[in-house]
Formats: structure tokens, sequence, C-alpha cells
């Protein structure tokens, strides 16, 4: 996909929102869980630039492709290690599905009380930036749960699995990179996630919409 400026614009308040309340809510959850790494190293706040990586912004504004800065936890502070790590690893996703609904909850409301009240431009900008932000969050959270190390997918599943797989989960960290890189060049990360982001996106604007 080509670069263009207005899109981007257009995409920017979805992309920010979604990375920041991501790693807020993997930070947040850690913190209630007895761990206070996160908070000690300021990420329990909802200023982007604590969470945003610099070069992964950049990259997914112009590749769309790209990362935040991960949240650093200490499971030796959980009581119970294994399941507090999923928690933590689930509080990110299911953030961005919260955030997606939200924006949905107020497009209706945009529609409710603003339609007659702004020019007909402005409104379609602020309902696109929220429907953009809303299909952004959903990806946001189909791309973390990839089983695919440090996503929050494979903490998820491999914490399911149990001990016994730990060698297996370091051995695909050696090789997630690749793997990636290869979903994205034969065009299998789409089928991975937009079909489903679509779907999903479908479902959440037949139920508030």
């Amino acid at each position: 996909m080509a670069f263009s400026l207005t899109n981007t614009l257009y995409l920017l308040p979805g992309i920010i929102i979604g990375l920041t309340f991501h790693e807020f809510a993997h930070a947040q959850t850690a913190v209630w869980l007895g761990d206070n790494t996160p908070r000690l190293q300021g990420r329990t706040s909802l200023n982007p630039i604590v969470h945003i990586d610099i070069i992964g912004f950049i990259l997914l504004l112009i590749a769309h492709f790209g990362w935040a800065k991960p949240v650093q936890i200490n499971p030796s502070n959980f009581k119970n290690p294994r399941r507090d790590d999923i928690l933590v690893s689930l509080a990110g996703p299911a953030m961005n599905i919260l955030v997606a609904c939200l924006c949905f909850i107020v497009i209706k409301i945009m529609y409710l009380s603003l339609v007659n009240l702004l020019d007909f431009n402005t409104f379609t900008i602020l309902v696109r930036i929220f429907a953009n932000a809303a299909y952004i969050n959903i990806i946001l959270c189909l791309f973390n749960l990839l089983p695919l190390p440090p996503l929050d997918g494979s903490h998820i599943v491999f914490g399911l699995a149990g001990k016994m797989y730990g060698e297996l989960y370091f051995k695909l960290a050696r090789m997630s990179m690749v793997i990636l890189i290869v979903l994205i060049l034969t065009r299998a990360l789409n089928k991975l996630i937009f079909g489903p982001a679509s779907a999903i996106y479908q479902l959440l604007q037949g139920i508030f919409l």
C-alpha cells in the first residue's frame, strides 16, 4: 500500500490510542497483580510518549508494521506467576477490543447528537477517524494474539501449555522474526489478521450502530 499523508492523518489518532491503551493495560494489570516494575518504570500512564517506540511508530505509519515499547514485568512478583502472566498478556488485546467498542459508541452518540450540529465534511471526518480507530484496535488485538514470541499470544499459549514446552518457546523466539517476515511477504498475515478483523468490525458495528 502506497504511503498517503491524508490516510496517515486519519489513522494517526487510532494508532496512538491503540498502542497507548494496549501497553497501559499490560502495565496496570501487572501492578494490580502484585508486580510494581511497570509503575517504577513510569508505564502506568496514558501519556503516549512513555509507551511509543519512535522507530516502531514511524514504521507503523509508513510500512503498516511496527511496535510500541514492551512493558517489562517480573513474574516472580506475582502470587501465581503462570496464571498472572497470562492475565497480563490478555489485558492488552482485551483493552484494544474495549477501545474499539468505545469508538463505535462515540460514533453512535455523534449520529444522535452532532449530525445536525456540524457541517457534513467535519462530521464525516470525525466519523472516519473513530471508525479507523476501531478497526486499528481490532487489528492490534488480533496481531498481538499471534503465538509468536514476544507477542502476547505466545505468553498465553505457552503459559497454558506449561513448563514442558518452555524449550520450544525459546526455539520459536529465535525464529519468530523470520516467520513474521515470511508471513508478511507471502501475504499470509493478511488472511490471518485482516479477514477476521473485518468480521469482528462488522459484528461490533452491528451491535453498537
